[in-house]
C-alpha cells in the first residue's frame, strides 16, 4: 500500500511520524506523496486541515486517519500513546482499509465578469468584509428570498464543523451522520432596513444558499483557516458537496463521547 505522513514540527509530532513511516516501510509499505491510499497526520486539529486541503482533488482515492500530539481531536482516534496500536491495526489491513465519510461544503463564487470560482470546507466556510466593514448581503434559500443581513459575517459549518468555530459563537453541535449544514450569524445588527433571524439555521443537503453582496469588493472567505480574498464579487452559493471526506476506521469513538471528552471533561470533572 502507498501512504504519506504529514506532521507539523512539534517533536512529538516528529518523531511519532518518523516511528510511523520507519515501521510501515519496513513491512512493506512504500511511501508516496503524490498518489497515496493512506494519508496519514501527526500533530493537531490544523495539522489534519492542512492536510486534506492538500489532497482535497483526490477525495476519490485518498483516505485519511489522524493522530494527534496531545489531546483527541473530532477527526482522531489516536494519539501518540497509540502509535504501536495503530500501526497494528494499519498492518492488519494492507489491502482494505475500513472507512467512515464525513460531509463536505462546496463553495461557488460568481464574479460580475462571468469568471467561477471553487472552494471545499470539512469544518466550515466563512464569509467576512476583509476590512472592518460589515458585512451586507442578500440571502436567497433555494432561490427564495430569506432575509437581508448586515453583521460581521456568516459561518457556514460541516456537523464535524460543528463542534469548531460555529459552536463558539452559538451554533447547534450536529451528528455527522447527519447531512446537513447550518448557517450561523456572526454578529448581526437588527434595525428597520437590516432584518436576520438571528438563530443557527440548519440545512438540508438537497437546498442551497445564496448570498448577493450589496457591494462587490473586499469580500474573504476563510476555508477551514485558508483565507481567499475576492474581487467583483456578484454571488456566492453555499451547499453540500456531492463528494465526502474518507477517514480510516481502524477503531471507532463514538461522536458524543468526543464531544463530552472535549468540552465536559469525564462526568463533567
Amino acid at each position: 500500500m502507498k501512504f504519506w505522513v504529514n506532521n507539523n514540527g512539534k517533536n512529538e509530532s516528529v518523531v511519532a511520524a518518523d516511528k510511523i513511516r520507519r515501521e510501515l516501510t519496513s513491512n512493506g509499505f512504500e511511501l508516496d506523496q503524490k498518489d497515496p491510499a493512506l494519508v496519514i497526520s501527526v500533530g493537531g486539529d490544523g495539522t489534519l486541515l492542512s492536510t486534506f486541503h492538500t489532497y482535497a482533488d483526490r477525495l476519490d482515492s485518498v483516505k485519511f486517519v489522524a493522530l494527534h500530539t496531545g489531546h483527541l481531536g473530532f477527526y482522531s482516534d489516536w494519539t501518540d500513546d497509540d502509535i504501536d496500536e495503530l500501526i497494528k491495526r494499519i498492518l492488519e489491513h494492507p489491502d482494505h482499509i475500513p472507512a467512515t465519510s464525513y460531509p463536505l461544503i462546496d463553495v461557488t463564487v460568481k464574479s460580475r465578469d462571468g469568471s467561477v470560482s471553487h472552494g471545499t470546507a470539512i469544518n466550515e466556510a466563512i464569509v467576512r468584509r476583509l476590512s472592518a466593514l460589515t458585512l451586507k448581503t442578500q440571502i436567497d434559500i433555494d432561490s427564495e428570498f430569506f432575509e437581508s443581513f448586515r453583521g460581521d459575517g456568516l459561518c457556514f459549518a460541516t456537523p464535524t464543523g460543528s463542534t469548531a468555530y460555529s459552536k463558539a459563537i452559538g451554533g447547534a453541535l450536529i451528528h455527522p451522520k447527519i447531512n446537513v449544514f447550518q448557517m450561523v450569524e456572526i454578529a448581526s445588527i437588527n434595525n428597520r432596513v437590516y432584518r436576520t433571524i438571528s438563530s443557527p439555521l440548519i440545512i438540508p443537503s438537497n437546498q442551497t444558499v445564496h448570498l448577493y453582496p450589496q457591494d462587490a469588493e473586499d469580500y474573504v472567505i476563510n476555508f477551514d483557516g485558508l483565507i481567499v480574498e475576492l474581487q467583483d464579487t456578484e454571488s456566492i452559493k453555499i451547499e453540500m458537496s456531492k463528494q465526502r471526506a474518507q477517514f480510516a476506521q481502524y477503531r471507532h469513538r463514538h461522536f458524543w463521547t468526543r464531544v463530552e471528552s472535549a468540552f465536559l471533561g469525564r462526568n463533567g470533572n
